[in-house]
């Protein structure tokens, strides 16, 4: 509650002209989540070992995915139900696979919602991915890649995958 009257405080302010541009700016940028990619998804990097993962506090262990080499997580701001999950970490690599929570945005503007055709135009060079999926580089870390769900048309699930891992089968 306590934003949203600070949110209505802050466009009175700028409607009166109290506020300068780049304090609203800076007020807005706040309340954005953070760019999913190219390195993680804000504090939350590909590459990072568990503990500093769980050092960040935005993880919940999830052992329903398990295996001998991975452990599985969730982001505590968009916990699955109890057949998905949100992250992977290896035992060897540290974190290999991050799933976008709803409201995330790739740093080309693309979240869950958007269409087939804004995928297209901000990945022009989609390709195959594992399972048939829509899979695009990562612009800025060439040892990752998106990996897109669609569905009717649009978006419905993203992840930020490092191109060498040992979780999740490849086929």
């Amino acid at each position: 509650m306590r934003q949203t009257i600070g949110r209505s405080v802050l466009v009175v302010a700028l409607a009166a002209g109290l506020v300068p541009v780049g304090v609203a700016s800076s007020a807005s940028a706040a309340v954005q989540k953070p760019a999913f990619g190219p390195l993680g998804y804000g504090n939350l990097k590909l590459g990072m070992t568990a503990a500093k993962a769980r050092a960040t506090r935005r993880i919940v262990r999830k052992p329903d995915g398990d295996s001998a080499r991975c452990t599985t997580y969730d982001l505590k701001e968009s916990p699955y139900n109890e057949y998905r999950v949100g992250m992977y970490i290896s035992k060897k690599l540290g974190v290999v696979v991050i799933v976008a929570p709803p409201g995330a945005r790739t740093p080309k503007g693309i979240g869950i919602g958007s269409s087939s055709a804004q995928l297209k135009a901000a990945y022009p060079n989609l390709r195959r991915g594992p399972g048939g999926y829509p899979a695009a580089t990562v612009p800025g870390n060439r040892k990752a890649y998106y990996l897109f769900n669609e569905s009717k048309g649009e978006v419905v699930e993203m992840s930020l995958v490092l191109t060498k891992q040992d979780c999740l089968r490849v086929d």
